[in-house]
């Protein structure tokens, strides 16, 4: 089994955190998206949409996508949960998780590829990207922060939708986005996650 993996992107990170939490250790296999081994035949024949992350099993079965590679060791080793311990709890993550991956970490990523200078050949830059990214990653950080007033956890006790909110926050970071001082509550739960073993993942 071994994960392919490349440190700068969000998505692995992600899956990263994950298996940090859990105490799981999975060999990685680096690809370097800057030179295009993600194009490469042999990386293709394992993924033809060409992206990172993905877990290649020791049968040779492939897992693409970082939530389905996390939903795989989830079913794996359930201890401790990340995803919640019963239904209504399972619904909530899945629900947080959702909300920080469209609202911010998605957001994260929008702004970094229409504002980094790597990907001004790649992509039609548009700065109005850029701004609309901001102004949704700062209307969804204000609700975020209102939960946090009460909860110590995004969706009440720790799971895989702070994982996202911290991986999409720190991703936001790489296009100069910092967090509103405003956000007490969000600025608590931030500190609380940089201190957890896992955030050096």
């Amino acid at each position: 089994m071994k994960l392919y993996d490349y440190p700068q992107s969000p998505n692995c990170r992600k899956v990263r955190l994950y298996l940090a939490e859990k105490g799981l250790r999975v060999p990685l296999q680096p690809v370097n998206l800057l030179t295009g081994e993600q194009r490469a035949s042999d990386f293709l024949r394992r993924n033809p949409f060409g992206a990172v992350p993905i877990l290649e099993l020791d049968d040779g079965a492939v897992i693409p996508e970082s939530l389905a590679i996390i939903e795989y060791f989830e079913e794996l080793h359930p201890e401790p949960p990340l995803f919640g311990t019963d239904p209504l709890t399972r619904a909530l993550v899945r629900a947080w998780e959702r909300r920080c991956e469209l609202g911010v970490f998605l957001q994260a990523t929008r702004r970094f590829f229409h504002s980094s200078p790597f990907f001004a050949a790649r992509v039609e830059q548009n700065p109005k990207v850029v701004e609309e990214a901001e102004q949704v990653l700062r209307a969804r950080l204000t609700l975020i922060n209102e939960q946090l007033k009460d909860h110590q956890w995004v969706a009440g006790t720790f799971s895989l939708a702070d994982l996202t909110l911290l991986a999409g926050i720190d991703f936001a970071a790489a296009s100069q986005f910092t967090l509103d001082p405003a956000w007490t509550h969000l600025g608590r739960w931030y500190e609380t996650m940089k201190r957890r073993p896992s955030a050096a993942a």
